[in-house]
């Protein structure tokens, strides 16, 4: 479990540092998850690749255990938001205004994303 979380870890290490690296407007945890599932599916389809913390189900296991754990990750920002308080405060209404308009963008932007999906899957079946 210890080489499988090692692998997240260095993977979102490695996303870290291409982000930065090349300056792109993407996190690099997002890239580390993207290096991740791609050496997960390289792993299903080359056997040799299935070795070490790729072996076995290995990063599934670790990966559930930090699932299970997700609640304790949200302490340090809970922490932050406390420690911010006057700051809410004096720019609540505009916080709430924002989050509720990223809301409304997030859904439009999912109802969009899902008829495209699905526009293009009855396409595919009509073939």
């Amino acid at each position: 479990m210890l080489a499988s979380l090692s692998l997240v870890l260095l993977c979102q290490l490695i996303g870290e540092a291409v982000a930065r690296g090349l300056g792109l407007p993407l996190p690099g945890p997002v890239l580390g998850l993207l290096l991740l599932l791609i050496l997960l599916l390289a792993r299903d389809r080359f056997s040799l690749l299935a070795r070490g913390p790729l072996r076995n189900d290995a990063v599934e296991t670790a990966s559930k255990g930090l699932l299970a754990h997700l609640s304790l990750l949200f302490v340090p920002a809970g922490v932050g938001v406390v420690q911010k308080l006057d700051l809410l405060a004096s720019h609540g209404i505009a916080i709430i205004l924002v989050l509720a308009l990223s809301v409304v963008v997030t859904l439009l932007a999912t109802v969009l994303t899902f008829r495209l999906v699905s526009r293009l899957l009855r396409q595919q079946d009509a073939r």
